[in-house]
């Protein structure tokens, strides 16, 4: 009798385990700060629109002229890449020079890397303020503007967020792009 208990506690835990767990090694889980921004078409996109859905997130802005080019195209070459494997992913970029990037400017750059932006947000509307505390609180992520520069100094990574707002798991956005890493780590959590 005293087996069984013991038996039965372990399958508990085991199941109580595997209920909470993401299936990502060492996740960060940082939760994402509630917002409500402007994409590129004029329209508003929130947290509660992300809510259910996986997607990956990172910070550009338009006017950059060194990590955001190839950012940007790493993001269209994984969205391209989630496409052809069938998942269902947004991706979610925020704009580190919102008062420079309107949503016309954010889609005609964005359409210089992709031609299907359905699920691809590049999001301003807030200021520079907020964008510095939010990317702070929500991924442990330095934004900063230099007084009398045009660029901004910011996070070169990419984010995988679940279903719930979490930031598990942060990528090189910029060189050696672990594109199949972040294809497998979507899988996990879908």
């Amino acid at each position: 009798m005293k087996k069984i208990k013991i038996m039965g506690v372990i399958a508990l835990i085991l199941i109580l385990a595997a209920c909470g767990n993401s299936g990502i090694a060492n996740p960060l889980n940082y939760e994402v700060s509630d917002f409500s921004y402007t994409d590129q078409n004029g329209e508003s996109l929130s947290l509660k629109d992300l809510e259910g859905k996986v997607w990956i997130a990172d910070m550009i802005f338009t006017q950059c002229d060194t990590v955001c080019p190839p950012m940007s195209a790493h993001m269209a070459k994984l969205q391209q890449m989630v496409k052809d494997e069938g998942l269902d992913v947004e991706f979610v970029s925020f704009s580190v020079d919102p008062e420079v990037d309107t949503p016309e400017m954010l889609k005609e750059y964005a359409e210089g890397y992709s031609d299907d932006l359905s699920n691809w947000h590049l999001l301003t509307g807030y200021s520079l303020e907020e964008i510095t505390k939010f990317a702070k609180d929500s991924f442990a992520a330095i934004v900063a503007k230099p007084e009398g520069q045009d660029q901004v100094m910011h996070v070169i990574n990419f984010y995988l967020v679940d279903q719930n707002g979490t930031v598990l798991k942060d990528y090189d956005g910029v060189s050696n792009t672990p594109y199949e890493e972040i294809i497998e780590d979507i899988k996990k959590i879908q």
